[in-house]
């Protein structure tokens, strides 16, 4: 399980996908894809914030509220908290790679899947 930034972080950027940066909005590290926010820590509670639509996020939330949670500043956005020590790679591998696509200009992707392998970091399967 993952319990900390640094570790999912590097977590991340170990998925081998291009266009990611390291920048820091409002002053907190986090994780750009294709210049929009891709991978961070809440800095008001320990826990990974992940992107999720608000029907995913209350099923996931009802299914396992020991791992799944919402902070009140959260509430409005697309977004579900997972916390530290329980972030299960198996988990995060496919939604950050989903989210990742999600950020890339629809004609850049297209091309980029091109010259992928059917088992590379974006591939469709992955």
């Amino acid at each position: 399980m993952i319990a900390d930034w640094p570790t999912l972080k590097a977590f991340a950027l170990g998925l081998g996908l291009p266009r990611i940066t390291v920048e820091y909005p409002w002053g907190n590290e986090a994780l750009k894809a294709h210049g929009k926010m891709w991978c961070w820590w809440s800095p008001l509670v320990d826990a990974a914030v992940f992107r999720a639509e608000a029907e995913e996020r209350e099923m996931l939330m009802q299914a396992d509220p020991t791992t799944f949670f919402l902070h009140p500043h959260y509430a409005r956005s697309a977004l579900v908290l997972v916390r530290a020590g329980h972030i299960d790679p198996g988990w995060a591998r496919p939604r950050l790679i989903r989210d990742w696509r999600a950020a890339a200009p629809k004609r850049w992707l297209r091309d980029w899947d091109a010259t992928q392998t059917p088992d590379g970091p974006g591939s469709k399967t992955g």
